[in-house]
């Protein structure tokens, strides 16, 4: 079978598209035939090195297909049936073994599309809505990025809870995008200065929260963003890593909270999982979530992809297509 496989951390370069043999699932394992890989911002970590992987190794951390194999001891899923999973590697790929338990079956009313581009980016803009910062009807919120994959479901899933939303975006189309998602007001970040457009807007209170995937560009200033008691959502670092930061800067700034969130911590079983899995599903079948696919890449052209996603053009969900 076809695959990505990294042997060395670096540039989108070190993604080669090798021949292996097809893998078998092991105890508790499925394998699946791919249909549809997401690309997201945690397999460019990756290849880089600043997420430690074993190497050498397929990197993709979701996608959807078709069960065609079963491995010992798997009751609750069948072959043939239509699935998708996340948080577990190796989606660069046409087969994939994944433990059972990250597995979800797909509704009808979802396309394999759509089920690749759902989990890590919908299932995330869920728990950050309704786990980390439970939104209530009233509150108002900063989303950085707000264009790009997860940002428009994220502020989507925001205004589904009864949210203010002020978005920052990069471009005046993307601004667009953030519009027609329901943002209440959008900033440029080339054209305005987000800090002060949030005291503007919010007649110097500050919001209630910051929902920040950018990260070393946007840290500071987020801050100065947040009411007293307000917390920082800090779930992406798309600009770099956060420097070392001195935490009595919260208590001056108004007892501030602030959390590093990630996925994995917020399905830790498997029915936590299926329940965030099974909302979201429906949010999209009830015409509550528009899911937008920006760009399809054959599966030997990640490099592509990672490059786009890299250079924030992302305005939407990206796929790989085996």
């Amino acid at each position: 079978m076809q695959v990505i496989r990294i042997h060395n951390h670096g540039g989108p370069e070190v993604l080669q598209l090798e021949s292996i043999a097809q893998p078998q699932p092991g105890p508790g394992e499925v394998r699946i035939r791919l249909a549809a890989i997401g690309v997201n911002f945690i397999d460019i970590y990756q290849r880089l090195g600043q997420y430690k992987m074993t190497l050498p190794f397929t990197p993709g951390m979701e996608g959807s297909g078709v069960v065609d194999a079963l491995g010992e001891g798997v009751t609750d899923l069948r072959v043939g049936e239509r699935v998708a999973w996340c948080m577990h590697s190796g989606a660069y790929a046409e087969y994939a073994t994944v433990p059972a338990s990250k597995v979800t079956p797909l509704p009808d009313t979802i396309t394999d599309e759509q089920g690749a581009a759902l989990m890590v980016q919908g299932l995330t803009a869920h728990y950050l809505t309704t786990s980390t910062w439970p939104l209530q009807e009233g509150d108002t919120a900063l989303i950085h990025a707000a264009a790009g994959g997860t940002g428009r479901l994220l502020l989507q899933a925001a205004k589904r809870r009864g949210a203010r939303v002020i978005a920052t975006v990069g471009t005046r189309e993307k601004a667009v995008l953030a519009r027609s998602a329901g943002a209440d007001e959008v900033v440029l970040y080339e054209e305005a200065d987000f800090e002060q457009a949030v005291k503007e807007w919010t007649q110097g209170r500050g919001v209630d929260v910051v929902y920040d995937s950018v990260g070393q560009a946007t840290f500071d200033k987020s801050l100065n963003c947040l009411r007293p008691r307000g917390m920082m959502v800090l779930w992406g670092q798309a600009s770099g890593p956060v420097p070392p930061f001195d935490l009595q800067v919260l208590n001056a700034r108004g007892s501030l909270y602030i959390t590093r969130p990630s996925l994995g911590a917020y399905m830790r079983t498997r029915d936590e999982f299926l329940a965030r899995c099974n909302e979201v599903f429906g949010w999209v079948a009830n015409g509550e979530l528009d899911v937008r696919i920006d760009q399809t890449f054959p599966l030997g052209d990640a490099a592509s992809a990672q490059t786009y996603m890299a250079n924030r053009q992302s305005k939407g969900k990206l796929l790989l297509i085996p």
